[in-house]
């Protein structure tokens, strides 16, 4: 399996982005989706989609996608959402979900901060795409895709856009 790691893409979706994530099988969107649901229909007619609202968007999105998604691949415990902060740094409602379901994996955006690690302390893999958008304070956009085989991530690749660039 093939997956396409984004957050916080504000309704930007570059041609960069679309085709870095071109060879993926899914994407999971880690929320601040942003230009609506028409935005979020588009990258779902791209390539098939999993994703959690943000703070940033609106009753349109949140309707169709939850505050967290947990979702097992591969025998791996995966729990998404928007607002999770780092290693040693959980936000409290993050902490309540990741001690609730005890994943191997967790997935956030809202910091703009791309981030990548082992939490030894909680025994997953922690995963914070940056921002995709153009919206916020981060000077380059970044993207994650990684391949999943036998349960385990192998390959992972890093897109980095310049946030003044077009592409």
């Amino acid at each position: 399996m093939y997956i396409g790691i984004i957050s916080d893409t504000h309704g930007v979706f570059s041609p960069g982005f679309r085709n870095f994530l071109e060879p993926v099988d899914v994407i999971w969107h880690a929320g601040d989706f942003g230009g609506g649901i028409g935005f979020a229909e588009e990258l779902a007619a791209f390539k098939p989609l999993v994703g959690v609202y943000g703070n940033c968007d609106g009753q349109d999105i949140r309707s169709e996608y939850p505050e967290s998604k947990f979702i097992e691949e591969q025998g791996l415990r995966i729990l998404l959402k928007h607002i999770g902060g780092s290693p040693g740094h959980y936000d409290k409602d993050a902490r309540v979900l990741l001690d609730a379901y005890r994943p191997d994996v967790f997935v956030c955006g809202h910091s703009h901060i791309l981030k990548v690690m082992n939490d030894s302390s909680r025994g997953m893999f922690y995963i914070n795409p940056g921002a995709a958008g153009i919206q916020g304070w981060h000077v380059e956009r970044t993207a994650l895709r990684v391949r999943l085989d036998g349960g385990r991530f192998h390959d992972m690749e890093l897109c980095r856009i310049p946030r003044a660039a077009g592409g």
